[in-house]
């Protein structure tokens, strides 16, 4: 049975190692993070330019990594050999080079590690994968969901080591997206620039993720929320004068989020902090954001709101025919939203 990902790491670094690995999935970060970790620990750093090896590929075929994979470490306990784009070796999807695979899955050498590394998602069904579930790991690496990833950031901040507030969290999540690496990779650069006994604020995002401080997504989001006109025109000017750094994309999927969630606390009959905050799949630290903007805009209003964000897309998009700059759309919206 599959594992996944978080099981296949910690057991890595527990020295719980495998014969076989098979990382497939459209999610590079974890596929990355157990080859990198496998690297770090399974042949010492004396031993590395005899017992192991990075195949690619595009240059090899089954039969070239099989090779590899049948010799026996050189005064070593291990080897370890990580194939990577393993789904384009030359003859990967022919049945006969797939019964070499499975053949050496159901009897591996026990001194060499083999990694095959796919950058797109194997077919579960056939009967290599199988064998190497079976007799090794197979690690479905899939993208996430949003809804996951303020999970999966505090998570990862936790395993880091370093404690994070809700706030910072939003602002990762919704400033870079469900990019994994680029996700781990900021957290990363906060941290050490961080204080030992320090901990992900906003400031901290604010100040080394590259986010304004005053004129950000979030700061807009805020602004519509408490019907600020001032604040709220003054930041889609800014938007609308830096059209490459502020793309109007993002700024509708979060707000249609946002707003989305305002619709469901007007239809939620229980208004507590902690039914919303699982209805509305958030932390409880951010309920009263919602609370106040369905305070700000009654259920017709929320709604309408909601078709204005879904109209200003499709015109972004050119469904009407019309190319109208996203700057005056940006515009054009605030004063829909706050009118």
């Amino acid at each position: 049975m599959s594992q996944t990902p978080e099981t296949v790491l910690k057991d890595i670094r527990n020295k719980r190692y495998k014969p076989l690995y098979l990382l497939h999935g459209d999610e590079p970060f974890y596929i990355d993070s157990i080859a990198e970790e496998l690297e770090k620990r399974i042949v010492p750093e004396s031993e590395k330019g005899f017992n192991q090896f990075v195949l690619y590929g595009k240059d090899t075929d089954v039969a070239g990594v099989l090779s590899y994979a049948r010799r026996f470490p050189f005064m070593s306990e291990r080897q370890l050999i990580i194939v990577k784009d393993a789904n384009k070796l030359a003859g990967i999807d022919q049945k006969e080079q797939q019964a070499r695979l499975e053949d050496y899955a159901l009897n591996p050498l026990q001194s060499t590690v083999l990694v095959l590394c796919f950058n797109a998602a194997a077919d579960e069904r056939r009967s290599y994968v199988k064998a190497f579930d079976k007799h090794g790991v197979a690690v479905p690496s899939k993208k996430m969901y949003d809804n996951k990833l303020p999970e999966w950031v505090t998570g990862f901040c936790q395993s880091e080591g370093v404690k994070v507030s809700p706030k910072a969290v939003q602002m990762l999540v919704d400033n870079i997206g469900n990019d994994l690496k680029r996700l781990a990779n900021e957290i990363r650069k906060i941290m050490v620039n961080l204080r030992v006994d320090e901990g992900i604020d906003a400031s901290a995002v604010e100040r080394f993720v590259g986010i304004s401080k005053e004129y950000n997504v979030f700061e807009f989001q805020k602004a519509l929320m408490t019907r600020d006109v001032l604040k709220a025109n003054r930041i889609a000017s800014y938007f609308s004068s830096n059209p490459k750094d502020n793309p109007l994309t993002p700024i509708l999927i979060i707000l249609f989020g946002f707003f989305s969630k305002v619709l469901l606390v007007h239809a939620s009959k229980d208004k507590s902090e902690k039914v919303l905050a699982s209805e509305l799949s958030v932390n409880p630290y951010f309920v009263k954001d919602y609370l106040a903007a369905a305070r700000n805009y009654p259920l017709h209003k929320a709604a309408d709101i909601v078709h204005f964000l879904r109209d200003t897309d499709a015109r972004m998009k050119g469904v009407d025919g019309v190319s109208i700059p996203e700057g005056e759309l940006l515009k054009e919206l605030v004063f829909k939203i706050l009118h």
